[in-house]
C-alpha cells in the first residue's frame, strides 16, 4: 500500500493499493489521459472519470476493483489535479517495478 499526496501542502493523502494500480494497468486508464504538455489539471481528472464511468456503465457494475478504485481513490473527496499527478507518477513507477520483475523472471 502506498500514499500519494492530494495537495500541495501535504495536509491531504490518498492511499493507494496493489490492486488499485493493477487495476489502472489491466484498464489502461492513465493511457493516453495526459496530452504531449505532460500538465494535469481538472480537465484531465474529469476525463479519466468520465472513462471510469463509462467503463462501469458497460460492465453493470461486475467488476469489483474497478468499482473499489473508484470509491477508494478517483472519487475520493481529497482527489484533485496535484493527487491525480501524483497518482499518474506512482503508477509509472510501479509500472516499471512490475516490468522489470517480470523480465528478470
Amino acid at each position: 500500500m502506498a500514499k500519494i499526496q492530494a495537495n500541495p501542502s501535504g495536509t491531504r493523502s490518498i492511499e493507494v493499493s496493489e490492486a488499485h494500480l493493477e487495476t489502472l494497468g489491466r484498464y489502461q486508464l492513465l493511457r493516453d489521459l495526459v496530452d504531449s504538455h505532460g500538465f494535469v489539471d481538472e480537465d484531465v481528472l474529469d476525463k479519466l472519470k468520465m472513462n471510469i464511468r463509462s467503463l462501469l456503465e458497460s460492465e453493470a457494475g461486475h467488476d469489483k476493483e474497478l468499482l473499489d478504485l473508484c470509491l477508494d481513490v478517483v472519487y475520493n473527496p481529497n482527489m484533485k489535479a496535484f493527487g491525480l499527478q501524483q497518482l499518474y507518477q506512482l503508477y509509472l513507477e510501479w509500472q516499471q517495478k512490475h516490468t522489470e520483475t517480470a523480465e528478470a523472471q
